[in-house]
């Protein structure tokens, strides 16, 4: 039987971002953990798709917060949403969030959902990404309206926060890993922090 880890050697466990909703899910693995706002800028490069994007935002929020705690393993994620090769952000206003789910109705939208995780201690460094396919109703202005005036889902890529009444804008959800949409793939954290050296269970 392997010897477990010695309480010296655990590394500490620091989620890099602000949004409260990682924080919610990743609290659901009852792990302790820290949370370091990353300091990147999110400008997407000329041509840059929304996949490739979506990555290397999550990797460099990761590394960001792994500067500063280098002992630590990191978590680093960014969801970018894809329609048609064409990258939608989060809104951040009512009238981009209108025009957002406008051109969004009746039309599916893949939500790249990226995760990254770094130890610099130990040279540790792994990124995949949880593509989530959503089919969106084709929605009336006045459900728009509702619907944005009921969650007021400015800081949600593409205007989307299917947790709460973003649900009944919906049509269909496909995703191999149950909580990508909302912003971390807890089944790709799971993997990529035990092969980082986390005990999740």
């Amino acid at each position: 039987m392997p010897e477990a880890t010695p309480p010296s050697l655990r590394r500490p466990l620091v989620l890099g971002s602000t949004s409260p909703y990682r924080r919610e899910l990743l609290s659901r693995l009852h792990l302790e953990f820290q949370v370091a706002a990353p300091d990147v800028d999110e400008s997407a490069f000329a041509g840059e798709s929304p996949h490739a994007l979506a990555v290397r935002l999550a990797l460099a929020k990761a590394k960001s917060v792994a500067a500063r705690f280098p002992d630590a393993v990191v978590i680093g994620s960014d969801q970018v949403a894809d329609m048609d090769g064409e990258p939608l952000g989060k809104p951040g206003n009512h009238d981009n969030a209108v025009a957002q789910l406008r051109r969004m109705r009746g039309r599916t939208v893949v939500f790249q959902t990226a995760l990254s995780v770094v130890c610099l201690a130990s040279g540790f460094e792994q990124s995949d990404l949880a593509p989530v396919r959503v089919k969106f109703r084709n929605l009336t202005d006045a459900e728009i309206e509702a619907y944005l005036l009921a969650e007021r889902p400015y800081d949600c890529a593409g205007s989307a926060r299917s947790e709460g009444l973003g649900i009944a804008i919906l049509d269909a959800i496909e995703s191999d890993d149950p909580t990508a949409l909302v912003g971390l793939p807890l089944i790709r954290t799971c993997r990529m922090i035990r092969a980082a050296g986390i005990k999740v269970l």
